[in-house]
């Protein structure tokens, strides 16, 4: 087996533009428009590279906030960006057979997947892939919490060689740190490292899934959390909106609520925000079933027993005032 460290750009149409109406064939969070993947054999040595720009066919306009990160203009992705399937094939041609995927995060796969689903083109032979900060986690300083890559080079004492927010300049540098990571041993824990993750249903659903979408636009907290407990509360079996309980927060803007739908019965339904390049929120929305592993998680944070801390009397209160006043 082989390690294929694979990063990518994406464009999102701009809250309220046409693009953003569009109604396509299968729902996409971001197209892809450059794709940057550095081979790394079982040794661990960082070997040949790929690279390519994909004139979008969707959202064709560029994000200016993605445009200004990025550094990606629309007449480049014009003049030198290939249509989407004839990018994925040449892809898909260099990564060969019995390949891994390693990622900075858990959001780069499940864009491609939704890419490749919207072309109809087959999503199986990118089944196998695993989020490098996981293992980086596990292998340093053992913590939760989802680092940059800029921060993790910096534990590393990796010099920053090529461009940041470029598709390659970010997979070779990933390339580095998983070449200095066990890669055999992280991957061999990496089923329990993902379950426990704080947020690893953000990107590999745990089972139990039944539902998963994406919704954009929202301008802050309130506004994405009352959405998902009202009309975006759509029940996994018949489409019909559901009740939502009490949002119960957790570490990484996740939230997580019972829902109950009249003929289906309940749900749990979890939610993490993140912003997008114009600055509003977004909503990954995951729906289990009452049974499922998320379920059971939620109903232990809500079982825990909750200690109120005890008021004092107004004798009490005036009693250490007057003894505070002495000293």
């Amino acid at each position: 087996m082989q390690y294929i460290v694979l990063d990518m750009e994406w464009n999102q149409p701009w809250p309220g533009s046409p693009s953003a109406k569009k109604v396509l064939p299968s729902p996409i969070r971001g197209e892809i428009v450059q794709i940057g993947a550095v081979r790394m054999p079982r040794d661990g040595e960082v070997a040949d590279e790929f690279q390519t720009l994909i004139r979008p066919a969707y959202y064709k306009k560029m994000n200016r906030k993605v445009a200004s990160l990025t550094g990606i203009k629309d007449s480049v992705l014009k003049e030198r960006g290939k249509p989407f399937r004839e990018a994925m094939q040449a892809f898909h041609d260099w990564c060969g057979e019995d390949a891994a995927f390693l990622t900075w995060g858990f959001d780069d796969i499940v864009i491609l997947k939704e890419n490749l689903t919207l072309y109809g083109m087959d999503t199986a032979w990118v089944d196998t892939w695993y989020n490098a900060q996981l293992i980086f986690n596990a292998q340093t300083d053992g913590s939760s919490a989802q680092k940059s890559l800029s921060s993790a080079m910096q534990i590393m004492g990796i010099e920053p060689t090529r461009p940041a927010h470029d598709a390659l300049g970010d997979a070779y540098h990933t390339a580095l740190i998983c070449s200095r990571l066990n890669l055999t041993d992280g991957i061999a824990a990496y089923e329990k490292a993902a379950k426990e993750h704080e947020n690893g249903f953000h990107g590999a659903e745990l089972p139990g899934c039944l539902l998963r979408s994406v919704s954009h636009g929202h301008p802050d907290k309130p506004h994405a959390l009352a959405a998902m407990a009202g009309s975006g509360n759509i029940c996994p079996v018949c489409g019909k909106r559901m009740s939502c309980g009490k949002w119960y927060p957790q570490p990484g803007k996740r939230f997580m609520a019972m829902a109950a739908c009249e003929a289906d019965g309940a749900f749990l339904v979890r939610v993490r925000l993140a912003e997008d390049p114009d600055g509003t929120l977004r909503a990954n929305r995951l729906v289990y079933s009452a049974d499922s592993e998320a379920a059971e998680s939620y109903r232990r944070l809500t079982e825990k027993p909750t200690h109120h801390r005890r008021r004092r009397s107004g004798r009490a209160r005036a009693k250490k005032a007057g003894a505070e006043s002495k000293a």
